[in-house]
């Protein structure tokens, strides 16, 4: 449906010789680009471990989601460069066409984008699908309005002064996103994850004397891993233990694989140390 009012777009624009849609087009193009990636992104990370990939392709939803932010920037910038040409060279638009295709892509880029609003608080990959969609609703009602202003005042400069505007808003939209992709790129703890409330959890298991070498990040979009060594000088206090600890780890913090190493402290660790990775 989105690739077939991209070509219905582009096709108007050229003819109405509007900045404002052939702008709005390159942006659904690129929302096209995004659903794509995002669709096989998240088949990937369903994909099992292999001898070469052991957490299998996860990260890929990650990867991805940074691809589709820098995406949106690097057609942000291409919709700005030719705004500014026609902003200092304006030509007429034919507003009236621009009004109902712009229309026709706020119904469109909304109705997609409701489809991944349930999933993008928890899903930077999802939440990267839907800013491109519902950015792409926001700009077809600003050429809407850009239609508008030029029908009853006249006004070309109108025209390319909206695509200015859009690639400003898609710029202020993604810049969240791409922060988020590259923080997790870099296997930042996730935000909804608090460090040190996982260590204070942990620093207060009954036989614990000491908690190092705390590791928690991102295994995709969706799933995080955790390391960890625990001193418990009393030796190793057996499964039941462990498979409580991991079980409230993902409740209680959403840590969906964690490796646990005991030590009973008779040996220094290497890694005990904060400043050590």
């Amino acid at each position: 449906m989105n690739l077939a009012f991209v070509l219905v777009e582009a096709v108007y624009g050229v003819l109405a010789h509007s900045m404002a849609l052939l702008a709005d087009a390159g942006h659904n193009l690129s929302d096209v680009l995004a659903l794509t990636l995002a669709w096989g992104a998240s088949t990937l990370a369903k994909r099992g471990p292999s001898e070469r990939f052991t957490y299998g392709l996860r990260s890929s939803s990650i990867l991805v989601a940074l691809l589709n932010a820098a995406l949106l920037l690097v057609v942000t910038g291409g919709i700005a460069w030719e705004a500014i040409n026609r902003l200092a060279a304006p030509m007429p638009v034919a507003s009236e066409t621009v009004i109902w295709v712009a229309l026709v892509g706020i119904l469109i880029n909304g109705a997609s984008a409701m489809l991944f609003a349930r999933d993008r608080r928890h899903d930077v990959n999802m939440r990267g699908a839907f800013l491109h969609l519902a950015a792409d609703a926001a700009v077809s009602l600003g050429v809407v309005v850009a239609g508008i202003g030029i029908l009853f005042t006249g006004w070309l400069w109108l025209d390319p002064l909206t695509g200015l505007v859009i690639a400003a808003a898609i710029v202020w939209s993604t810049w969240g996103l791409l922060r988020d992709s590259v923080a997790l790129a870099l296997n930042a703890v996730p935000e909804h994850i608090d460090p040190r409330v996982v260590r204070t959890y942990l620093s207060l298991l009954a036989g614990v004397a000491e908690v190092h070498d705390l590791h928690i990040w991102a295994m995709s979009t969706t799933e995080t891993a955790l390391t960890v060594h625990l001193v418990i000088p009393g030796g190793h206090p057996g499964d039941a233990f462990m498979a409580e600890v991991c079980k409230e780890l993902r409740v209680r913090y959403h840590v969906h694989h964690a490796t646990i190493q005991i030590e009973t402290g008779a040996h220094p660790c290497e890694l005990a140390p904060d400043h050590v990775v």
